[in-house]
């Protein structure tokens, strides 16, 4: 669907951002007067009947061609995706907290690369019937998998039940992740670098989606192309949170890892000026995901870890969510306003490492402890 809309992604994130900014202050509402087993209740649940709701009106109302739909359902599934993994973490970051995540955070995060390679393996499976059915197989498999990560987070809850504080609401009003993205230093520093970033891997993506779009025009062979990505980054993601990603977080210091992305992007921008290719693409998506995935991610979450209660709930979901949307608008925007004004497109990448820098500056300024 990215590749479908290329030419108005910028519009659609941008829509994304906004539909992050409004829902955050009705989540922050849910999460100021629900404890954890009930925010993870509510927020998935409310997926689940989403996703119902989208094959309902595909299947029965016949508007399974509906470009409007479709590009409905685009920033949908950017709100979706984004969310249930913040959630996610809201759910790890309160049970495993301090110097002690550090042990588990990469184990925990294997489970994410697992599940990683389990759902490209069936979007390979399901390619041939893409064309035909669209995107309903696809949905009924995500309402499964859905409503199964509901099930056991709900088991793992329970298995912490006598954890202090854990069946008490964090209290506060509906904008406190938006007042203290302000008032706290550490808060802002980690939004900054968030954004900077999303923005910064949305440049690459834009890229590489226009080197895929020339490449194939066929959709069943693009969902194998990004299948074999992923089930690569996932294997080489594995062993690095099995075995590298706990030994790195506890010998290095998480501002030195932040810092690191920034010179990634750096080197990733140079090649697609020097060898903007099909080839050149699979390797550095394997190669910045395999970071994210394996050491940043997990670095970020020991982060916010040691945030106040409020904060682990609130301002965790809201900078991974609108901050990180906000930042795929303004990435996908700086393509546009680079193409508006003539530049050529294989050049843009080189305008953006000055931010590239940026990005290891605020990196290294990130507290990795409360302030």
């Amino acid at each position: 669907m990215a590749v479908q809309n290329s030419e108005i992604l910028p519009y659609l994130l941008g829509i994304g951002a906004l539909v992050m900014l409004f829902l955050n202050p009705v989540y922050s509402w849910l999460a100021s007067r629900k404890n954890l087993r009930s925010v993870l209740l509510g927020c998935y649940s409310f997926f689940i009947l989403n996703l119902l709701s989208f094959i309902i009106l595909w299947q029965f109302f016949d508007l399974s061609s509906s470009i409007l739909l479709s590009q409905i359902f685009y920033i949908w599934c950017n709100v979706y995706s984004f969310f249930v993994v913040s959630i996610f973490w809201v759910v790890i970051i309160n049970l495993f907290r301090g110097d002690s995540a550090a042990n588990v955070f990469g184990v925990i995060a294997a489970g994410g690369s697992l599940g990683a390679y389990l759902g490209s393996e069936i979007s390979k499976q399901l390619a041939s019937t893409f064309n035909e059915s669209g995107i309903i197989f696809f949905t009924m498999v995500a309402i499964i998998f859905l409503l199964l990560a509901l099930l056991t987070g709900l088991g793992l809850m329970n298995r912490f039940r006598d954890l202090q504080g854990i069946n008490d609401s964090p209290g506060g009003s509906s904008f406190d992740a938006i007042k203290n993205l302000i008032s706290s230093s550490q808060i802002r520093s980690i939004g900054l670098y968030m954004y900077l970033w999303t923005a910064l891997m949305t440049i690459h993506w834009v890229t590489s989606v226009e080197i895929v779009n020339a490449w194939s025009s066929d959709g069943g062979n693009r969902i194998v192309f990004f299948s074999k990505i992923e089930q690569t980054v996932t294997i080489l993601t594995l062993f690095t949170q099995f075995f590298l990603t706990s030994v790195i977080l506890r010998l290095v210091n998480a501002k030195y890892i932040l810092m690191t992305y920034g010179f990634l992007f750096t080197g990733v921008f140079v090649g697609y000026f020097l060898n903007p290719t099909i080839g050149y693409v699979f390797i550095v998506t394997i190669v910045l995901r395999l970071f994210e995935y394996g050491v940043n991610k997990p670095t970020r979450e020991l982060i916010f870890s040691y945030l106040k209660k409020v904060d682990r709930y609130k301002s965790s979901v809201f900078v991974d969510t609108f901050l990180v949307r906000l930042g795929d608008f303004s990435g996908s925007g700086f393509i546009l306003v680079s193409k508006t004004f003539g530049i050529a497109f294989s050049q843009v990448p080189l305008l953006a490492i000055p931010f590239a820098g940026c990005l290891a500056f605020l990196g290294l300024k990130i507290p990795s402890k409360k302030d």
